[in-house]
């Protein structure tokens, strides 16, 4: 059956609200009261100081979500992927192999990716813990359960990452048409209760705001950026529902209920003052509390889902980027091939989320931590977006920085005004993203040093044919084949059986997995395919850093009359790593390296391979 065009807009205009804007949508649970309970920098609730930050919300949606990210940013995409990993690896394709832009692009990239999995331990933590702080506002007395009601939810929530996704993500994009719908009405009735809250949305208050408390008006962005947190998704998922359902998803609904409710918050405080604890709740009325919480809590849980599906993508991109050590990819849909489950990461992200609850105990304790993940991840885009207008859409100079300078400014206003938050919080988050990225350093450096030896101790494919004449090895009937890094080098497992072991099989397939620096490779282009003689082939099959890699399957495709095609023999060179002083670097990072490979998940169960017919060869490397 055919879905009109309408209908199936509507759908994924649905489906944005759900797993798009969870983040950003539940900010207001937390952000605007955090500014008034700041102990280190208290701003003195005047009505000039509410209009002046109501302003700054407002005017920075506007700004950096609504006109940087909606209209500016989503125009840039790689194969219709967005985010981090989609720019760097646009801009890595075009520079090629030219190492200077390569050696830019690449560190950048790899920060931004760093400090999202900083944000990724952050949001669902603060997120979960400021909608079960609601409890507080129904009785004190519920005060002592909101964090383990909390961990409860977290704890749920991770182990239920095992079953995959698919099903419950239905009941994401209905949950968010609800919550967003409720908060906006929320916030037209307190606005009601005082309207002169809307000269908020004139900018003269931020100007004047500014010019009045110009030191405290610095301080207090550190609190603002939190009302943007998620901003970052718009674009990073805009692979999975296209630029105009986010669009249409966030000027139609997203926005008017988040400045609603916004200007519903600061209309109450307006009206009372003496309380700035719990400001979200106290807008609905006494009957509405119990399930305004549960909604709230459903809400974060889609916020986080959303965030945790994230890291798990771009952790797969990586991975398939050949950037961070193997880990287990499970994928959880037999529908949509993005939907993955990574136990390993899973795992540590529990581990790190309880322990943020459990150290900061309250979510504006967390806001502290959250500022410079998400402002230094945008800061990151802004270079990159810069790098792409220059030298892909060959903007001149002028221009492009006419256009993006205001955005790179106002970013690093942001980014400085958090970094004061660093020993309140923000070391974590920092402390952190440097220990992911010197992990991606650290293996990048490592592998490096495996292809160069590679390089060193092998020989060309073409070479090694030619001397199978003199060496005359056994040919056993059946096929092997050998993974390897270089189609045009023989791979070391292949030349170590052929000259001590004297015996090779009658068919050998040299097979190179490429991942391009795209998300996805069609099926037409996946494979190439080169006869050497002698009974020794080459295949390179070409992957997206998306797609879903399944190596005995696409040899059933390219051999589907080959009756042997269960009984391959999977030939694999595994590296024993022993370290030694010298070669350019410290000793304590082999160390790590030798570690991270060691417990790298094996590329047989990587790629699927059958455990018993993989042979795995090992060779000896001093680092």
């Amino acid at each position: 059956m055919n879905i009109p065009k309408k209908s199936t807009g509507y759908a994924l205009v649905l489906g944005a609200l759900g797993v798009v804007f969870g983040d950003i949508g539940t900010s207001p649970l937390y952000a605007f009261e955090a500014v008034f309970v700041d102990t280190l920098h208290p701003v003195a609730i005047t009505p000039e100081n509410i209009y002046g930050v109501l302003s700054l919300f407002i005017w920075s949606l506007i700004l950096i979500v609504t006109l940087k990210y909606v209209f500016f940013i989503m125009r840039f995409d790689n194969g219709g992927e967005g985010g981090i990993v989609a720019l760097m690896t646009l801009l890595l394709n075009k520079a090629g192999n030219h190492s200077a832009l390569r050696r830019g692009f690449m560190p950048l990239g790899l920060l931004g990716a760093a400090l999202f999995y900083g944000d990724g331990i952050i949001t669902p933590a603060i997120s979960v813990v400021s909608a079960v702080e609601g409890l507080e506002t129904i009785s004190p007395t519920l005060s002592p359960y909101v964090i383990p009601v909390s961990l409860f939810v977290l704890i749920s929530l991770f182990v239920f990452q095992r079953q995959g996704t698919e099903r419950i993500t239905k009941l994401f994009g209905p949950t968010m048409l609800v919550w967003f719908l409720v908060i906006a009405l929320m916030g037209v009735h307190a606005i009601f209760q005082n309207t002169d809250v809307l000269q908020a949305i004139n900018p003269i208050y931020v100007i004047h705001f500014v010019q009045t408390e110009s030191r405290l008006s610095f301080f207090v962005l550190g609190a603002v950026v939190l009302c943007m947190t998620g901003a970052e998704a718009l674009y990073a998922d805009m692979g999975h529902f296209g630029a105009s359902p986010i669009r249409r998803a966030w000027i139609r609904l997203v926005f008017p209920a988040l400045v609603l409710n916004y200007l519903g918050q600061g209309a109450l405080v307006l009206q009372s003052p003496e309380n700035t604890h719990n400001i979200f709740f106290r807008m609905a009325p006494e009957w509405a509390l119990h399930g305004l919480v549960i909604l709230a809590t459903f809400a974060t849980v889609v916020a986080s889902q959303a965030v945790i599906s994230g890291v798990f993508s771009m952790t797969q991109q990586l991975i398939q980027l050949r950037v961070i050590p193997r880990m287990r990819v499970v994928h959880t849909s037999e529908h949509v091939s993005g939907q993955v489950y990574l136990p390993a990461v899973n795992w540590l992200m529990l581990a790190l989320v309880i322990a943020v609850v459990l150290y900061f105990q309250s979510s504006n304790a967390m806001g502290a931590a959250y500022g410079i993940a998400v402002t230094g991840t945008m800061l990151v885009t802004d270079f990159f977006a810069l790098a792409v207008v220059i030298h892909l859409r060959r903007w001149p100079l002028l221009i492009a920085m006419l256009v993006i300078l205001p955005f790179m400014i106002i970013d690093g206003l942001f980014l400085a005004a958090n970094t004061l938050k660093f020993v309140n919080g923000g070391w974590f988050t920092v402390s952190f993203s440097l220990l992911v990225l010197l992990v991606i350093m650290t293996w990048l450096r490592g592998v490096s040093s495996i292809k160069s030896y590679e390089m060193m101790h092998s020989q060309q494919l073409s070479n090694f044919v030619n001397n199978l004449a003199v060496l005359k090895p056994y040919r056993s009937k059946g096929t092997a084949v050998c993974l390897t890094s270089d189609e045009q080098i023989a791979p070391m497992a292949l030349v170590l059986m052929a000259e001590r072991l004297h015996a090779i099989q009658t068919k050998v397939i040299c097979l190179n997995v490429n991942i391009a620096e795209v998300p996805l490779v069609h099926e037409d282009q996946r494979h190439t395919m080169q006869d050497m003689g002698q009974g020794i082939y080459i295949i390179i099959l070409k992957y997206g850093y998306r797609d879903q890699i399944n190596l005995p399957n696409e040899l059933a495709k390219l051999f589907p009359t080959d009756a042997t095609i269960d009984h391959y023999g999977y030939i694999i060179n595994r590296w024993s790593i022993e370290v030694a002083r010298g070669a350019g670097w410290a000793v304590w990072r082999k160390r790590l390296f030798a570690l991270l490979l060691r417990n790298a998940t094996p590329q047989a169960r990587m790629f699927d391979l059958p455990p018993d017919r993989v042979i795995e060869i090992g060779t000896r490397l001093i680092l």
